[in-house]
């Protein structure tokens, strides 16, 4: 029987080169070997506000992207979170286990609050539960993600399992999936933060959507290291995240791309870097733009996702309910 798989990318600002080497790239294989399920988590979304038509609008352009991207909906199940209503249903049951300083020590919500202060939601502080849930559903083996979730699958390990001993066997114990090498593509302003949706510096972030003149643009001033070697080194984390990048798109090893360069300036490799990104983006946007005007197509592929995910989990939430003494 094939290996389950779980996750999900927020439809909050703008899929990024990040998430495509991080997640998606890697979705792809996995969907090949594995029984894959792809979630549109719009419910984590909402932790902080968002515009609601925009959300909506954010909804499709991420299905669209995943599918682009070579998600295959006959291979995998793509749905948005919130039209499974077993998911903020699990939550609540596994809040009720949930020790409350366990969630204060999350280090992504002390990260977050501190931005944040007084605006700071419950719904922040109790987004790791919620993720617990979505993956437990499913009876997943493993979880795709970057080695800064790493915190919330030990959570939802320790959840599983205090349930499992507490009212009975459910839940398998789900472990983390973490590509070493492409796990964290890092800011193209800022080598010591990861490449994010909400950067507040738009220049540190490559968008899959953006213009070939963008992308020149951006890479163009991204930071780079002391002296002039291209070389992947711990000593020069600009220049390493670039060539991790470069590596990936190109398909070629980093050993051999620094041979490709050597003798070279930063300005040729950032350039030779820039036409590379848009060879490698242009047919991904091509087959974007395809998928999104069909909306019909998208929408069948998420309602098939839909009723997929609520069979699925729908005898997992049954049988947690029975145990703790829900309903009649």
């Amino acid at each position: 029987m094939n290996k389950i798989i779980f996750s999900g990318v927020q439809p909050s600002g703008s899929l990024h080169i990040g998430n495509y080497i991080g997640a998606l790239k890697q979705w792809k294989e996995l969907q090949n070997e594995t029984e894959a399920i792809f979630c549109i988590v719009d419910m984590h979304a909402i932790t902080v506000p968002q515009d609601p038509q925009v959300l909506r609008e954010k909804i499709l352009e991420v299905a669209a992207l995943y599918l682009a991207c070579g998600i295959d909906p006959e291979k995998s199940h793509i749905f948005v979170q919130s039209e499974n209503s077993d998911h903020a249903n699990l939550a609540w049951i596994l809040n009720c286990i949930t020790p409350f300083g366990q969630l204060e020590r999350m280090t992504q919500f002390k990260e977050k609050s501190q931005k944040q202060k007084e605006g700071t939601t419950a719904g922040l502080f109790d987004y790791p539960v919620l993720m617990a849930s979505d993956i437990l559903l499913y009876q997943t083996d493993e979880v795709p993600v970057g080695e800064d979730q790493k915190q919330h699958i030990e959570l939802t390990r320790d959840l599983a399992e205090k349930f499992n001993k507490t009212y009975g066997e459910v839940f398998k114990l789900p472990v983390p999936r973490i590509q070493k090498e492409t796990a964290r593509i890092m800011s193209l302003q800022n080598p010591n933060a990861k490449m994010s949706k909400s950067d507040q510096d738009p220049a540190g972030t490559l968008n899959l959507l953006e213009s070939a003149d963008q992308i020149r643009e951006k890479v163009k001033r991204a930071v780079t290291d002391s002296g002039t070697e291209i070389k992947y080194s711990q000593d020069k984390p600009a220049i390493s995240n670039l060539l991790t990048i470069y590596s990936s798109v190109a398909a070629r090893a980093i050993p051999q791309i620094e041979q490709e360069v050597e003798g070279k300036g930063y300005g040729d490799f950032k350039e030779k870097l820039a036409e590379e990104l848009i060879k490698f983006l242009q047919p991904l946007q091509e087959k974007y733009k395809e998928i999104r005007e069909n909306e019909a197509y998208l929408r069948k592929v998420l309602d098939e996702g839909r009723d997929y995910s609520v069979s699925k989990s729908g005898g997992t939430l049954k049988k947690v309910k029975e145990l703790v003494g829900l309903g009649r």
